[in-house]
Order: structure tokens, then C-alpha cells, then sequence
């Protein structure tokens, strides 16, 4: 599935599936460290997905969301 970049700050960065069903989103918690967060409505093929990670790095964040444009999480919440 292709994504584009749709959102881009310094503290979040998001990307939207070609179809609008699935967001992948990076933020920068208060804390400082890094939050990655994958979202797919449940009207999407294969139904509704959800999976959150903490990292301490934005390399790490920037790496995770990757790996997920490329590939879905697995165990997503179904």
C-alpha cells in the first residue's frame, strides 16, 4: 500500500494510505521520547487495525513507521 505525507512538524509527522482508510502517525511525547501509532479504519480491507509503540529516538520513530508503511504491524489490534 502506498502512503504520502500528509502532515509534517517539528513534533508530528503523519501519512495517509493511498485509499484514506489507514494513518500511520509519529508525535514526540512530552517526555521527550517518541510515539508511533498505526490506524486503520474498520471499512478498510482487512478490517480495523491498531498498533502504538514508544521509542526513546525520532531515528527510531522515523524507522518503526517505515517498517510499517511497508508492512503492517503484526498483532494489530484486530
Amino acid at each position: 500500500m502506498k502512503f504520502e505525507r500528509t502532515t509534517d512538524t517539528d513534533r508530528l509527522t503523519e501519512w495517509t494510505s493511498a485509499d484514506g482508510n489507514t494513518t500511520i502517525r509519529l508525535r514526540e511525547r512530552a517526555g521527550g521520547d517518541f510515539a508511533v501509532r498505526y490506524d486503520r479504519l474498520y471499512q478498510a480491507d482487512g478490517g480495523r487495525g491498531y498498533a502504538f509503540e514508544r521509542v526513546e529516538t525520532r531515528a527510531e520513530a522515523e524507522a518503526l513507521a517505515a517498517d510499517w508503511r511497508e508492512t503492517p504491524p503484526t498483532g494489530a489490534v484486530e
